[in-house]
């Protein structure tokens, strides 16, 4: 799982490209002149040849400098449309179960976009009105991605846990691999409760990929044609990811390769897969700087108002400074921190952001045995005295803590991915144009 907002998750799928880059869709009027008609039902809602058009006009902006990469055009129509089906189901579904998402988280949203790419929220908006995009469909977009990020994270918080013995189970099984992969894949799904007819089409289907790809085609080019995975029309790339992310069947044909190669057919529980190694790259030693520190904290209450708590310790400043007194001793009888007051304001040896932003910053700009200037925070007045550094070897605590990621992450993909599946069987979905419909001799997809 990404740490930071990523507008285009691999978890939420949607005909909207990268947000991060700028690339502003305009809406396209494909269908001038003649009558809009539905293209699908999708329980209660319906799909418009006008949403269809402007959707897959996106994608064709998108690789606008490389159209070649793109499947025939009633290909790419029959993409888009099953990621917009997915869509509505995704936002019906967090809708019945009462995820709502305010004005102002989209706002934070729009400020993050804009960060992202060097502006200033009003500049953005200029860049998205210029492109021909109305600000309000704008925002929308924005509103309905982070209802599914809520409704992702709902998903999993209720399905995946991750304990102890898995933890250490995976550090000592003789299949973990150390070291960090760039992957690429193409997925062919297998909807549920398929028969042995969808099961042999997808796998003709994968086939086929393979062949193309032997043939001379780019990989990113045969993911976009024949993946059915939420990126494929990114060209199945997964980005960086540690080999303990890796789902266990897939470590040993990925050990295998070499950057630039691709794997055969692989079946996996959602479908057969075919991935390439786009590159990798070693683990490194994990050496990190510690501090060691103490503190005294003067916190402003109903009794102590904030001036007289910026003179207490600015007095007891002094008394440490200028008199000499002991630090530990003023810390345990002044200082209004509860988990270092006790111990002499000893904060014991920390990494530079486990106390904080400022506290950390303060330590890192110090000598051993400087005492800080009394200074301010939210939980109000400090002294700090630095008391030591090392350099630490985090290697196994880091990796620790990487496996247990690397656990929930995989659990989370699959969790998430069991419930699209489920979803899209489960939900009456009806595509109404006879072109649009997955043909019999496709991935197994069919019409509810």
């Amino acid at each position: 799982m990404k740490q930071i907002f990523a507008f285009v998750l691999l978890t939420i799928v949607t005909a909207i490209p990268s947000l991060a880059q700028a690339q502003f869709l305009a809406p396209q009027d494909s269908n001038s002149g003649s009558i809009d008609r539905i293209v699908a039902v999708v329980e209660d809602e319906v799909i418009l040849q006008s949403e269809l058009n402007d959707a897959v006009a996106a994608i064709q902006q998108q690789y606008a400098n490389q159209p070649g990469q793109l499947p025939p055009i009633d290909v790419l129509r029959r993409q888009v449309l099953d990621r917009l089906v997915l869509m509505k189901l995704q936002l019906q579904r967090a809708d019945d179960q009462g995820i709502r998402v305010s004005d102002s988280d989209v706002d934070q949203a729009v400020q993050s976009v804009a960060a992202q790419n060097k502006m200033a929220p009003e500049q953005l908006r200029a860049a998205v009105e210029q492109s021909g995009m109305s600000y309000a469909a704008y925002r929308q977009q924005l509103h309905d991605q982070l209802v599914v990020q809520k409704l992702h994270e709902n998903v999993v918080h209720s399905s995946v846990s991750v304990t102890e013995s898995e933890i250490n189970n995976l550090l000592n099984s003789s299949t973990y691999k150390a070291g960090e992969v760039h992957l690429a894949h193409i997925q062919v799904s297998i909807p549920g409760g398929a028969s042995a007819a969808d099961i042999q089409a997808a796998q003709n289907k994968a086939e086929q990929a393979l062949a193309a790809i032997k043939g001379g085609m780019p990989f990113k080019a045969a993911a976009i044609r024949y993946s059915d995975a939420p990126d494929a029309l990114d060209g199945g790339d997964l980005g960086w990811r540690r080999m303990d992310e890796v789902p266990p069947a897939f470590v040993d044909t990925i050990s295998g390769l070499k950057p630039g190669q691709t794997s055969g057919i692989l079946h996996g529980p959602t479908g057969f897969h075919i991935l390439q190694l786009v590159d990798q790259r070693a683990q490194s030693k994990q050496m990190v700087t510690e501090f060691h520190a103490r503190q005294i904290m003067i916190r402003p209450s109903e009794l102590l108002s904030p001036t007289q708590a910026q003179q207490k310790i600015q007095d007891l400043y002094n008394r440490i400074v200028n008199k000499h007194e002991d630090f530990a001793k003023l810390a345990k009888d002044s200082s209004n921190d509860d988990t270092t007051a006790n111990a002499g304001g000893d904060m014991g040896w920390f990494q530079q952001g486990d106390w904080g932003t400022l506290i950390g910053q303060k330590v890192a700009d110090m000598k051993d045995g400087e005492v800080s200037q009394p200074f301010q925070s939210e939980q109000g007045w400090h002294i700090v005295q630095r008391l030591g550094t090392r350099n630490s070897d985090m290697t196994s605590e880091i990796a620790h803590n990487q496996a247990r990621q690397a656990i929930g992450n995989r659990k989370a993909d699959q969790a998430y991915d069991d419930f699209l599946r489920d979803l899209r069987s489960g939900s009456y979905v009806k595509i109404l144009v006879p072109e649009l419909e997955e043909p019999a001799t496709g991935n197994g997809k069919a019409s509810s």
